[in-house]
């Protein structure tokens, strides 16, 4: 199981250097108890409750990128605190990654109050992806009828990335990008037309595709 590390503390004192190196030494003791292949360890020193965090989007970047299957903090307050706690610990499982913690010596156990704002959150989401794919499937249908053929379009876009390893409309996922799909939506979307790509396939080309354009 492929794991990432993180560590937190909320100011700058010298004092917290202590508890950062704690927190990392018990977290990779608990990998090595469960097994996991350590990836990355974040350390960072930020409130719990902004969830601007260069370690918090380091992590996510991993999770998409690096296929990471688990997280692993101190306790929950690490990730975050208050509505920041609830956002970022959704976009992390939303992914399939587990959470551990050394205060529980295993997978985390959230509260029945957290418990329930995320399945809230969670049912929320679902009906806003039905809505996002009805208006996809009532717009598509509309442009068939007027000649429209999604296969071919598709498979006829930037030329230049066929010759990659794999074949990838970069443009497509640039437009998907931009209308706010993940990159695991992404892939599902471009595997339904049939390429074979991951979402850590399509993370690399679209950062790739940044990059030549000097965006990166």
């Amino acid at each position: 199981m492929r794991a990432v590390v993180y560590a937190r503390v909320s100011t700058e004192k010298d004092e917290q250097e202590t508890s950062l190196k704690r927190q990392k030494d018990e977290l990779l003791k608990l990998a090595a108890e469960n097994g996991m292949e350590v990836v990355e360890v974040i350390e960072e020193k930020a409130s719990g409750y902004d969830v601007d965090r260069e370690g918090v989007f380091q992590l996510l970047e991993l999770i998409e990128e690096k296929d990471i299957e688990a997280v692993l903090i101190q306790d929950e307050t690490r990730i975050g605190r208050g509505n920041a706690k609830i956002a970022i610990v959704h976009s992390i499982l939303k992914q399939g990654v587990k959470i551990f913690t050394a205060a529980h010596r295993g997978e985390m156990e959230l509260s029945e109050s957290d418990t329930m704002v995320l399945e809230i959150i969670g049912i929320v989401e679902e009906y806003q992806r039905k809505i996002h794919n009805l208006k996809i499937k009532r717009g598509m249908l509309r442009a068939i009828q007027n000649g429209y053929r999604p296969e071919k379009n598709l498979k006829n876009r930037n030329s230049s990335y066929k010759r990659e390893r794999k074949e990838v409309p970069i443009e497509e996922i640039d437009r998907l990008r931009k209308n706010g799909l993940t990159f695991s939506e992404i892939a599902a979307t471009l595997r339904g037309f049939g390429y074979d790509v991951s979402k850590a396939t399509v993370y690399r080309r679209y950062q790739q595709f940044l990059s030549e354009k000097g965006e990166s």
